[in-house]
């Protein structure tokens, strides 16, 4: 079965964020906590929003699937990005993982979302395997670029004085 998820989650939703990160050699970097993901899925307008997929027998969480919204300046139009893609080991061939990609496509089919993307790291050849039984395209000549800690912190500094930088919070028009 696949569900949205609810505020109840938030503790197996978590848990299976670490067994994520663990899965792929980084379980140092998932450091999220279960406030920070109660206020980030389930605020008045959230940042992101969880499927969950659970065993039709035993009705426990086997996987999510994490996404929010995007843009894109050429379509013009907005699409998917899924952020997590997990289904937990022994459930793995069960599915669930197709069923929450089906989910997915089926909420961009019902929201005029004309692209629905997410990242694969390079060596996790099982996950690729999959990805293109589906018919998905891999687009290799992107390269994602990622700025966090003191790099951040520099650029940021540089901001002309427009940004509001007092608040904390995003200052940019939504």
């Amino acid at each position: 079965m696949i569900r949205a998820a609810t505020v109840d989650d938030i503790a197996e939703i978590r848990a299976m964020i670490r067994e994520l990160a663990e899965y792929e050699r980084a379980a140092e970097q998932a450091r999220a906590t279960e406030e920070q993901l109660r206020e980030a899925l389930f605020a008045e307008v959230p940042a992101a929003f969880v499927l969950m997929a659970e065993d039709d027998e035993t009705g426990q969480a086997v996987g999510y699937a994490l996404w929010f919204p995007r843009f894109s300046t050429w379509t013009g139009r907005r699409g998917m990005h899924l952020e997590d893609l997990y289904v937990r080991s022994y459930a793995r061939g069960g599915g669930h993982g197709k069923a929450l990609l089906a989910s997915l496509a089926a909420v961009c089919q019902q929201n005029g979302y004309e692209r629905f993307e997410w990242w694969v790291l390079a060596w996790n050849e099982p996950a690729i395997g999959f990805y293109k039984s589906l018919g998905v395209e891999l687009l290799d000549e992107w390269t994602v670029c990622r700025l966090s800690g003191e790099p951040l912190e520099q650029l940021a500094a540089q901001a002309p004085a427009v940004i509001n930088r007092t608040s904390g919070k995003d200052s940019c028009p939504h």
